[in-house]
């Protein structure tokens, strides 16, 4: 009676059946999920989730794994290109199915329920807590380091800011979804000042012939093409984020016109902007200066302090569009019925999932105290582009399974096949490339495996058949 008269749960995007409850459609109606999500506040999600923490990291470790600056530059570009084609496939998913939830729906609509639980166990125990800890640890290095310069900032500082700074968007969340849009949008501007903060002294000063950094840029020969999977693996965390739409499908105001003009406009603009944030890096650094930093953009606070601190502030924003994407799978995932009811619960009063919102405290405060930003980034990214590269597949496969759906927007077969590929490829190398990281990732995908045969499908061991859809 608790739970009825301060929650409402299940298929809570669904006024048809709301009427049969009870109650008045009028206040039931005051219980959704609402459509809140305009194009501005698309574009600014999809922004503010990609524009965070990778763009300031990740060039240590896409230059450490390719070798030279000219190659790092040419993986940023294809990172960019690579996830334009991931984005346009997204965008036609999410407007043939018209489901919150990303990933998990996408896998589960198109492959069946037993690669869509696989995901949703990885998602819970790899995927996102390593990728918030990740975030919440480039925050508490970017905010202290100015005061420790040139010195590195104590570690155990770093993490307790980090923790203050992932429990602020906690509350944030689930407080009110209008706030954490609206927050979204203005750390979305804050982040497009950093970027451009950094660019602009970087362009001025290779404007004035300061070339020298980019003599002999391939100069290092002798491609690892093992290595190059985790460079890989960096630049495409800097870039990861333009799925975050799909998330929230059916809280964005005409999906079907706003994804895809969201994704392409926001990936176009982050392309070009960190493309030209990598060459003002190596303007002003050497590739010795970036490879020794953890904190590149911090080297540039001799130009404007302000930089560091608009930088925690752009991975404040990542954590934010995290959380508010992440609380929805989990909501979309009860509702699907593969995971406890009580995550599919919203508060009658905040509209906020707070349930689903909560449940990462406990392993994101775990990985934050013990975890290493680095070995964390390797650790994820092998299950992120693993059912990534799946749930592109299941474009393909769905495609030719339900030939009658007419998508408002479609894409060339070429770019989800060529995608799918890639992102597979690249996870097959990257056993090779960090055996240790990757096989943590690899048994913690599998471990779902008999839960959702004990808890999920008791008929399982019957017939395999019935893990996928027919």
């Amino acid at each position: 009676h608790f739970l009825r008269n301060h929650w409402h749960w299940n298929s809570l995007y669904s006024p048809s059946i709301l009427p049969a409850m009870g109650k008045s459609k009028k206040k039931e109606e005051a219980v959704f999920l609402r459509k809140k999500i305009t194009l501005l506040r698309a574009f600014s999600l999809l922004i503010g989730s990609m524009v965070g923490s990778g763009i300031f990291i990740a060039p240590t470790g896409v230059l450490k794994n390719s070798g030279n600056i000219g190659l790092s530059l040419t993986v940023w570009f294809a990172c960019g290109i690579l996830s334009m084609f991931g984005a346009l496939s997204y965008a036609e998913l999410g407007t043939r199915i018209t489901k919150s939830g990303g990933h998990y729906i996408y896998i589960l609509e198109t492959l069946g329920p037993l690669p869509g639980f696989l995901f949703l166990w990885a998602e819970y125990f790899a995927i996102r807590p390593a990728n918030s800890a990740v975030v919440a640890l480039a925050f508490g290095r970017y905010i202290l380091e100015p005061f420790f310069a040139p010195c590195l900032a104590p570690l155990l500082a770093v993490k307790l800011v980090a923790l203050l700074g992932y429990y602020i968007v906690l509350v944030l969340n689930s407080w009110s979804v209008s706030w954490s849009a609206r927050l979204q949008t203005v750390l979305s501007i804050i982040k497009l000042a950093a970027l451009i903060l950094v660019i602009v002294p970087g362009m001025m000063l290779l404007a004035q012939g300061h070339t020298e950094n980019f003599q002999d840029a391939f100069n290092n020969q002798t491609l690892v093409l093992d290595k190059l999977p985790l460079a890989f693996y960096a630049g495409m965390f800097a870039y990861s984020g333009w799925f975050q739409t799909c998330f929230v499908r059916e809280e964005l105001v005409k999906p079907e016109r706003n994804i895809p003009l969201a994704v392409i406009v926001s990936l176009i603009t982050v392309i070009v902007g960190y493309m030209l944030t990598n060459v003002s890096y190596y303007t002003v650094l050497t590739a010795a200066d970036v490879l020794a930093s953890q904190a590149v953009a911090v080297t540039f606070q001799n130009l404007t302090s302000l930089i560091p601190f608009l930088v925690s502030l752009s991975c404040f924003g990542t954590m934010n569009g995290g959380i508010f994407t992440f609380s929805r799978t989990l909501f979309v995932a009860s509702r699907e019925g593969q995971w406890p009811p009580l995550f599919s619960m919203i508060h009658i009063q905040r509209h906020t999932p707070l349930p689903a919102v909560m449940l990462m405290f406990p392993l994101v405060t775990a990985m934050i105290c013990v975890g290493d930003l680095y070995h964390l980034l390797n650790f994820f990214s092998f299950s992120r582009w693993l059912f990534i590269g799946l749930a592109t597949l299941g474009l393909i496969i769905d495609r030719y399974r339900r030939p009658e759906i007419r998508s408002p927007f479609k894409v060339p077969l070429m770019i989800p096949v060529s995608f799918t590929i890639i992102c597979l490829f690249t996870v097959a190398m990257s056993f090779y490339s960090d055996p240790v990281n990757i096989s943590i990732g690899c048994a913690i995908v599998l471990s779902g495996f008999p839960v959702y045969c004990l808890l999920i499908n008791r008929s399982m061991p019957k017939s395999c058949c019935a893990m996928f859809r027919k």
